[in-house]
């Protein structure tokens, strides 16, 4: 995000400023934003922060669902528009609930006008990959699916869209522990098969040690970006990594860097 070296850009904020009231106050002032593409890697960049810091609008940003009051917001260098547009993951089950779970997933290509038949065998090479085999023909709505379920569709419809990029704002916060940690683990699969580049908004620090390779704290309104963590573990990781002395001596380094974060 502050780095600049030979590597392409993938996303970049500049100079990005957010008021709702004119200029009078402002929730983001002055915030830069650089993320360069790590080949045949990706990287997975986390975002802590107080609610209502601005978390949520970043990612949104990168959307293209908001425009900010000044700054611009640049998409592999080039200004965003209805063809470089991202998918976003949100913590609200997004899926259409009148649709089926193909539909949901093949969305995306229905809208870029790819033909029928080829967007059904892409969508279903998706659905296979998050583990939703045999559920494609279901509508996508709770209870038919579960949680869980709802966030794969959700996962797949993003990755099949722009497979570069995933956004996910606390995709997972409204999840019961054991399916949470299911995702993590799904989530990390699709990076080490697909090596996109992960822009993830969690307030769980334990969660941002274990999934990122890049954790950025933002400060209280007018926010910006304050703190950051460079977690240096092992590329490839599984649920042993947590009880290691490194990995919890990450997750103390990231509290107590949070709680300076959030008083300033």
């Amino acid at each position: 995000m502050f780095k600049d070296t030979e590597q392409p850009n993938i996303v970049q904020l500049k100079d990005i400023s957010q008021s709702y009231d004119g200029g009078k106050t402002f929730i983001i002032q002055h915030l830069d934003m650089l993320i360069e593409d790590k080949a045949d890697q990706g990287q997975f960049i986390v975002i802590l922060g107080a609610s209502g810091c601005g978390k949520s609008t970043i990612l949104r940003y990168i959307a293209g669902l908001q425009k900010p009051t000044t700054g611009e917001v640049l998409i592999h260098d080039k200004p965003i528009t209805t063809d470089n547009r991202v998918s976003m993951v949100f913590q609200q089950y997004s899926s259409l609930p009148w649709m089926t779970v193909l539909d949901n997933v093949a969305l995306g290509l229905r809208y870029k006008g790819v033909e029928e038949k080829e967007r059904n065998s892409k969508a279903m090479e998706f659905i296979e990959l998050v583990g939703l085999a045999g559920h494609e023909k279901k509508f996508a709505q709770y209870p038919t699916l579960s949680g869980g379920q709802l966030q794969r569709v959700a996962i797949a419809r993003s990755m099949i869209a722009n497979p570069d990029i995933l956004l996910m704002d606390e995709p997972f916060g409204a999840l019961d522990i054991n399916t949470r940690l299911q995702m993590q683990e799904l989530l990390l699969e699709l990076w080490y098969k697909f090596h996109p580049t992960v822009v993830f908004v969690t307030h769980d620090i334990s969660e941002a040690v274990y999934l990122g390779d890049d954790i950025y704290m933002m400060k209280r309104a007018p926010s910006r970006f304050i703190e950051h963590v460079a977690v240096d573990l092992p590329f490839k990781r599984d649920r042993e990594i947590k009880r290691q002395t490194h990995f919890m001596e990450l997750v103390r380094d990231v509290e107590d860097r949070m709680l300076k974060v959030v008083s300033f």
